[in-house]
């Protein structure tokens, strides 16, 4: 069995895309810093199994309350 090395390049850019995204959209409405967030499911997603079990996490995450933030402003 062949391995591509530019299949698995491409699988990991696209999970480093994902990831990102997501990461960035959950870390808006689960943390008080999204780019910090975003930031670690980047480089989680270097390994794709890891940024799928991080955006679980976020997922599983409770969302938090906008009065926080305004206050934290």
């Amino acid at each position: 069995m062949n391995i591509n090395a530019t299949l698995i390049g491409e699988i990991i850019l696209i999970s480093i895309i994902v990831v990102g995204a997501l990461s960035f959209y959950l870390g808006k409405r689960k943390t008080q810093t999204p780019k910090l967030a975003t930031f670690i499911g980047v480089l989680l997603s270097l390994i794709p199994p890891l940024g799928l079990v991080y955006i679980a996490i976020l997922v599983l995450k409770n969302d938090v309350s906008q009065e926080k933030i305004a206050v934290s402003d």
